[in-house]
């Protein structure tokens, strides 16, 4: 089967307010999927669910052929996310951090696999540091790491490079691409950024008030659309005289 991630009429309602309507999408193995919108739109509703963070109102999320609701902990241990909303526990030092989640995961030689990680993400000098008081581009790298200790196949990036410096978002998504093409894992991006996007992803999903609203590559939805960019599209269709 090549979809690797299916999700099959989702739905998500609080009360009376459904932040999630009926969605339908996948992801292949081996591909970088964008999922845009404006703020409050469901992106990490959706996110939440796929994690098994938030218990869908209805529909189904199977990854890797397998039923998440039937297969929780077993499928939990091969994804992981990122999340600048999310922080990782302040008091310990990024070493305990890693040292924790690897445990988690059941990461074997997890000692290799940090020294190994804070090579490549920049973090040797910060190893001891407390967490806490790190600037936002160390948190971010710190986070990346414990994103990945697992060796996710699915790998569900809400915001990555959020109110990171230039250099900084740069040099995240060099790595994000690299470590793609190096892994071949499946990749789920939510971002503001529509260069990023261009960028890493093959197809984009453009969602507006809990819908899917349009579907394809960025080129396939800049020539669409008749825009000149992606941020273009991405405006045009989120307004609120569109749809």
């Amino acid at each position: 089967m090549d979809n690797f991630l299916q999700i099959d009429s989702l739905k998500k309602s609080y009360n009376n307010n459904e932040a999630v309507k009926n969605i339908s999408f996948f992801i292949k193995k081996n591909e970088v999927v964008g999922l845009l919108g404006p703020n409050g739109c469901g992106k990490t509703t959706t996110i939440g669910m796929i994690l098994g963070l938030i218990k869908p109102t209805s529909g189904k999320i199977i990854i890797n052929e397998k039923d998440i609701e039937k297969h929780k902990i077993e499928i939990l241990n091969k994804i992981n996310f990122i999340s600048p909303y999310i922080e990782l526990p302040k008091k310990l030092t990024v070493k305990q951090n890693l040292s924790i989640y690897a445990r988690l995961y059941g990461v074997e030689n997890f000692k290799n696999k940090i020294d190994y990680l804070c090579e490549k993400l920049r973090l040797k000098n910060i190893i001891n540091n407390i967490t806490g008081e790190l600037s936002s581009g160390q948190k971010n790298r710190v986070s990346l790491a414990k994103a990945i200790i697992n060796d996710p196949i699915l790998l569900l990036l809400d915001e990555p490079t959020a109110s990171l410096d230039p250099e900084t978002g740069d040099f995240v998504r060099s790595f994000l691409e690299n470590y793609q093409k190096e892994k071949g894992n499946s990749i789920l991006l939510a971002s503001h950024n529509m260069n990023e996007v261009e960028r890493l992803c093959s197809s984009v999903l453009m969602m507006k008030e809990g819908k899917i609203i349009d579907s394809g590559s960025p080129k396939e939805l800049i020539k669409k659309h008749g825009r000149k960019n992606l941020e273009e599209v991405f405006l045009k269709l989120t307004r609120k005289n569109e749809f």
